[in-house]
């Protein structure tokens, strides 16, 4: 079938009545997205704290009680920064207040990944902790807000892919007439259920958890051959498509290049050193 003709039978975005608010009263709103960004860090929390119950945990629940503080700002700080840096430099450069209006969208994965790393690396030198292998927990946790966050994308019917003439294709608002891939929901399956099962199997089954950088570079491995792959069937960010056409990739996929590179190290390091079994949980 033709996209032509596709686009008469495609599922229609609006006929799923979905609105990216959650909740309004008056001129405030609550949106999904903000509310998948919380979801997550909580969920998160939960689960991180379920892991440190396990043997070989590198911090106490108390470390975790107040990590997550520190990882809240770095997600926000560092996700918003890498955006406007990789992403929209020049709208920000001439509204420079927008950069704060965090409500309205704008956030990269990869910038919040180093803003967590970095987080991470200031907390456990604070308290003298084993910076990789806190990595290698919270990375666990990672895929339960990247799902949250894909998920509220697509309600949000904004990133949306390619056109596509296959029976699940959805004609999106603003998008033109042609059904197109809903690439939202192909990277939250992706990168959130599968990558988690993935996580979960190494550190349940296998030593991952006690060779420091396992878990975290396959997580970031795993991210960035999905993110990828994904990426052929997303249409580019309006802004960076003749960055797409002149390189052949889109921006996100030249940012997942050194995200494969850095898990294929870590990975690779860590099956050459000796399995650590860390003493009892500090506090």
């Amino acid at each position: 079938m033709s996209l032509a003709a596709s686009a008469y039978t495609a599922i229609q975005f609006s006929s799923l009545h979905l609105s990216p608010v959650f909740l309004q009263i008056g001129p405030f709103a609550l949106r999904w997205y903000s509310l998948s960004y919380l979801a997550g860090i909580m969920l998160g929390w939960s689960y991180l704290v379920r892991l440190l119950a396990e043997p070989g945990a590198p911090m106490s629940r108390d470390d975790a009680d107040n990590l997550i503080v520190w990882l809240t700002l770095g997600i926000i700080a560092g996700g918003r920064i890498a955006y406007v840096l990789f992403y929209d430099l020049q709208a920000y450069i001439s509204h420079p207040l927008n950069i704060f209006k965090l409500w309205q969208g704008g956030m990269s994965f990869h910038g919040g990944a180093f803003g967590v790393a970095l987080a991470i690396l200031l907390y456990a030198r604070r308290n003298k902790l084993n910076w990789l292998r806190i990595i290698d927990y919270v990375a666990m946790c990672a895929p339960i807000g990247l799902f949250l966050g894909r998920l509220a994308n697509f309600v949000n019917g904004e990133l949306w892919g390619r056109p596509t003439s296959l029976p699940w294709g959805i004609v999106f608002p603003g998008a033109g007439p042609l059904p197109r891939h809903p690439s939202q929901i192909y990277e939250a399956g992706l990168e959130g259920p599968l990558l988690f099962a993935l996580l979960w199997c190494l550190f349940r089954f296998t030593g991952a958890r006690y060779r420091p950088g396992t878990l975290s570079g396959s997580f970031i491995l795993g991210y960035g051959a999905f993110r990828f792959l994904v990426e052929f069937v997303r249409e580019p960010d309006s802004q960076l498509a003749e960055f797409a056409s002149r390189t052949g990739l889109h921006m996100g996929q030249w940012l997942c290049v050194p995200m494969i590179i850095v898990g294929v190290a870590l990975i690779v390091r860590a099956s050459h050193q000796k399995v650590e079994y860390p003493s009892a949980n500090r506090g």
